[in-house]
């Protein structure tokens, strides 16, 4: 949960913060997209096509009854969890007027709901993030804890 020293293409050493940075105390909200930094967001993949790249959430690691959740269970949830954010979406995105005919489903920086082993999953640095297709989402929410995965 620290920032890690990286070498940028031209040879300067610069420090990059990471995804689990971005994670805030359980108290607070859970994920603060706010805390996700334009060159973290640089660094993550850019998804081709009509594809969103999404940081699924991870709940709050601590039960209603206030059982704290170890990391391997927390790290489970967010493998089987049905919300996510919208961190980029592909050129083609909702392009498809027929397909869409009232326009986007969703946006960048909104939470959605998707299948629950929808996408393509892959770890990066601080956790995981998925690759989904415009059409996988199922509904945008406000508040991710509104919705239970398990």
């Amino acid at each position: 949960m620290t920032d890690t020293a990286i070498i940028t293409p031209d040879g300067v050493s610069a420090t990059a913060q990471t995804v689990e940075n971005s994670y805030v105390a359980p108290d607070e909200r859970v994920l603060d997209p706010s805390t996700l930094t334009t060159s973290l967001l640089e660094r993550m993949p850019n998804p081709t096509g009509y594809r969103m790249l999404i940081l699924p959430y991870r709940g709050k690691g601590v039960t209603s009854g206030g059982i704290a959740l170890s990391r391997q269970t927390v790290d489970e949830d967010q493998i089987q969890t049905v919300v996510g954010y919208v961190l980029k979406q592909g050129p083609a995105a909702y392009k498809d007027k027929d397909k869409f005919p009232d326009g986007p489903w969703c946006k960048e920086k909104d939470w959605i709901v998707f299948p629950r082993y929808g996408g393509s999953r892959f770890k990066i640095e601080g956790g995981e993030v998925r690759v989904l297709n415009d059409d996988e989402v199922i509904a945008t929410i406000i508040n991710p804890d509104d919705i239970l995965s398990f």
